[in-house]
């Protein structure tokens, strides 16, 4: 079994999805790996790195593509809309495909995946479950994303972070509010308190309030009915217009108050809940940054322009995505660990096994003979349930 890792090719991605040090756990499994030349040099891995780990460099993308059984990408077509369908032509039916797929983004990519015959199976889809904790690679890079936004905020913040006692006085410390306590919500609480910021955290999911408390944040709350705002996946649910409305009112007060503001409140499959209006922006003080996580599909704050920065009434919008991207090395890292472990989870006798019978394969398993067979993605888009055979 031959697992084959191209270069990325969405603009400017840095990130690849094996790194060298994976590759002896790979073999002992009798899983051999061919990479695209290049692949890992803009995250700092070197050809010659991988070939003495075992790889084999080819020169030439499709050939990569024609010599393995597994294709293994970051942004593979669907997380990459820019040129991800370049790669359909090179996919062959019975080929695995692994990696982000933005699986609830668009029927109709998720159709031209399945049209090649490829079973592809999505990392987004990995289900919350304690066997696969080491294998979600979207935590992992929600967890970069959210230390790299804070990192960004105090780079543009015209203030310290910190309080400090100088020879000029006393610097008071920034006050730094996190909108959604989910994996990058934590990190960029965390990462926030450390930099010496009063840092605050706001979940509508009343068990997010501890794990808040334990990164040494304070708590915000707010006068809503939030006792069905969770899922049975642990993920925050879409709540009525109404709810909305008057936790954007209620956290307006709070905004107002900020020097950082972070948000990261996305539903999967939807557009992000608005939470920040332009009210609220205008009652922040000149200088004061919103890092919005959830800028790719549309953003928490009524500002936010995707992918660009801007500054309005004062007030620096970052609405910049793919942060993971944007740490290449250690991201990659990461996701190759997460990558590893699935694919050693799936080898059975030297070969992967899709047993449907495994919740982790039936879960992450988007499409397969030429169909889209992930139960819950089939009822996302309206289609009928297919019969088990």
């Amino acid at each position: 079994m031959v697992i084959g890792v191209p270069k990325e090719i969405y603009p400017g991605e840095r990130r690849v999805s094996l790194v060298p040090a994976v590759l002896p756990a790979l073999a002992k499994a009798g899983l051999e790996v061919v990479v695209e030349a290049g692949a890992g040099v803009p995250a700092g891995y070197l050809d010659a790195e991988y070939e003495s780990k075992g790889a084999k460099i080819l020169p030439d993308r499709a050939e990569v593509f024609r010599r393995a059984e597994v294709i293994l990408q970051v942004l593979c077509y669907g997380a990459n809309d820019k040129n991800g369908a370049d790669d359909l032509p090179l996919m062959r039916p019975g080929q695995l495909l692994i990696g982000f797929l933005r699986p609830l983004g668009s029927e109709e990519t998720v159709r031209r995946v399945a049209a090649t015959g490829v079973a592809a199976l999505s990392f987004e889809l990995m289900p919350r479950i304690t066997r696969a904790q080491n294998m979600d690679a979207l935590s992992s890079m929600a967890t970069i994303a959210g230390y790299k936004a804070v990192l960004l905020a105090a780079n543009a913040l015209p203030r310290m972070f910190p309080m400090m006692t100088t020879a000029a006085g006393t610097v008071t410390p920034a006050r730094a509010l996190v909108i959604g306590a989910g994996v990058a919500g934590l990190q960029a609480i965390a990462t926030a308190h450390r930099l010496g910021a009063i840092t605050s955290g706001y979940d509508v999911r009343p068990a997010a309030r501890e794990q808040i408390l334990s990164l040494g944040g304070r708590v915000v709350e707010l006068a809503l009915e939030t006792g069905q705002a969770e899922d049975q996946r642990g993920y925050a649910k879409a709540q009525d217009e109404t709810f909305y409305q008057r936790q954007r009112e209620l956290l307006g007060r709070v905004v107002a108050e900020s020097d950082v503001v972070v948000t990261t409140a996305v539903v999967p499959g939807q557009r992000s809940p608005l939470l920040i209006t332009a009210d609220a922006v205008r009652r922040m003080a000149p200088g004061s940054v919103i890092v919005d996580l959830a800028a790719e599909r549309g953003g928490n704050c009524e500002l936010t322009r995707s992918g660009e920065v801007v500054v309005e009434n004062g007030v620096t919008l970052m609405g910049q995505y793919n942060l993971a991207g944007a740490v290449p090395y250690h991201a990659s890292h990461m996701y190759a660990k997460n990558a590893t472990t699935f694919l050693l989870h799936l080898a059975k006798d030297k070969q992967i096994s899709l047993d449907r019978d495994d919740e982790i394969l039936r879960e992450t398993l988007l499409t397969r003979g030429g169909e889209i067979v992930q139960s819950r993605v089939r009822d996302f888009y309206h289609l009928p349930a297919l019969q088990r055979t």
